[in-house]
């Protein structure tokens, strides 16, 4: 694991601080089967959870954390000395899906990945899936802090990328994790409890 990470990390040269100039956006797959390693699980007979260590985007790795039916996404550099991102997800059964939106900032002739998109479907209050777009601050070589920054129920409103596009764009930069509150907006159907710094 540690010497997967490093390679990646080796790879990561940018960092976080300047003022946004242009936002553009690049697409991943994030397969569990594809294009991640598990690097840690539960011994048998011993719960149902595992941590992987997935290919993200030009050195900026994912890592997907499973437990009960439930799932946790961090993306870009973690902070130090921790094994494990912090675990954020929805209180209901949820599972992400196989496309990342990561949106990228250009400035003084440099590109980082700032935020990214990611649908995730989640059962609803009615026992009914729903789709949730979730907002994430990247966490970057330097200012090494990722967590969930907005929600947008994607189930019910049609303007959801829009919407999810923009709280990325204008909130993440300055957005503090863990003491910072995320965005949540919906449409028809509203968004799911969640678990972890953005509860609710």
């Amino acid at each position: 694991m540690k010497r997967i990470l490093a390679g990646l990390l080796a790879t990561a040269a940018f960092s976080s601080t300047s003022s946004a100039q242009e936002f553009s956006s690049v697409y991943t797959d994030l397969d569990a089967e594809q294009n991640c390693v598990v690097y840690d699980q539960a011994p048998d007979g011993e719960g149902d959870w595992s941590q992987l260590l997935c290919e993200g985007y030009k050195g900026y790795p994912v890592f997907l954390s499973y437990s009960d039916a439930r799932e946790s996404v961090f993306y870009g550099i973690p902070p130090e000395g921790e094994d494990q991102p912090v675990w954020e997800s929805f209180t209901p059964f949820n599972s992400v899906g196989k496309k990342v939106e990561w949106r990228l900032m250009s400035y003084g002739g440099k590109t980082i990945p700032l935020a990214t998109i990611h649908r995730w479907t989640v059962v609803s209050d009615l026992d009914e899936e729903m789709e949730v777009l979730v907002v994430e601050k990247v966490g970057q070589p330097q200012a090494r802090e990722g967590c969930a920054v907005g929600y947008v129920a994607a189930t019910g409103n049609e303007n959801a990328n829009e919407a999810a596009r923009r709280i990325a764009d204008n909130q993440v930069f300055d957005f503090a994790c863990g003491a910072d509150q995320p965005v949540v907006e919906f449409g028809e159907i509203p968004v799911p409890p969640m678990t972890g710094f953005g509860d609710q």
